[in-house]
């Protein structure tokens, strides 16, 4: 069984949270004043435990080169259909993300992340020409695919 050679998680920054928890502060501060304090309480606990479990969720996205598959998200793919790969800098993911977009690339962008990896896919089965993902290391995503890639061509 091969070594995990690239693995991260996208969660999401620290201001989030505490921008979140500000949020629900202010929903207790405007429930406090307006209904009895226990149901202020009630309310501004569930307010939380949405906001953590919608940042949690939106925050456990993968990705990973391992074992012969570059993981992303949900997706996956094997090593033997990639082609070439390209680590974007902050202008280059807007530009190919934006404007040269195609609409049926595969895409696992996080808003807080401002670098990407393209990843062409070489599979002609495959609809989607290129796989955009978000990374806080795009080198080094960069350099995993390579390495798989070059390693799974036949």
């Amino acid at each position: 069984m091969e070594a995990t050679a690239y693995d991260e998680r996208l969660g999401v920054p620290l201001r989030w949270w505490a921008q979140g928890v500000m949020l629900v502060a202010m929903l207790w501060l405007a429930l406090i004043v307006a209904v009895p304090g226990p149901v202020a309480w009630a309310c501004s606990g569930v307010a939380l435990a949405l906001l953590a479990a919608l940042l949690l969720s939106y925050g456990a996205a993968r990705v990973s080169v391992a074992d012969g598959w570059l993981r992303a998200g949900r997706a996956r793919i094997q090593g033997v259909h990639l082609g070439p790969v390209h680590a974007l800098d902050a202008e280059e993911t807007r530009r190919v993300a934006g404007p040269e977009a195609d609409a049926r690339a595969y895409l696992l962008l996080r808003p807080y992340l401002k670098r990407a990896v393209r990843v062409e896919i070489a599979d002609t089965d495959d609809p989607a020409p290129y796989w955009l993902l978000s990374s806080r290391h795009p080198e080094e995503l960069a350099r995993a695919v390579r390495a798989l890639s070059d390693s799974s061509a036949p």
